[in-house]
């Protein structure tokens, strides 16, 4: 079962919880709240399935490796957010 295999419903969980751990691992002011942090997850897990596909890995192996992929993708996705919000921090 990969990422693209889940429901709705699934996405939605593996996108808070991944959304959710990439926001303790990456500090900034770029989507935080819930309802980013499960966007911020669904795109990182969009993402992050493309680049492992394009990178020649198969399916990630159950709901503990999608959240995994969908982590790496949400942090890269959180990182390119903070790049381009370079609004001059207080």
């Amino acid at each position: 079962m990969s990422f693209f295999d889940l429901d709705p419903i699934g996405w939605m969980i593996v996108g808070l919880l991944a959304g959710g751990l990439s926001s303790l691992l990456v500090r900034g002011r770029a989507a935080r709240g819930c309802l980013p942090n499960i966007l911020v997850g669904i795109l990182g897990g969009i993402v992050g399935g493309t680049l492992a596909k394009g990178a020649g890995y198969g399916d990630p192996g159950g709901f503990t490796g999608s959240v995994f992929v969908a982590l790496l993708g949400s942090v890269l996705l959180r990182l390119a957010l903070e790049f381009v919000d370079r609004r001059p921090r207080r």
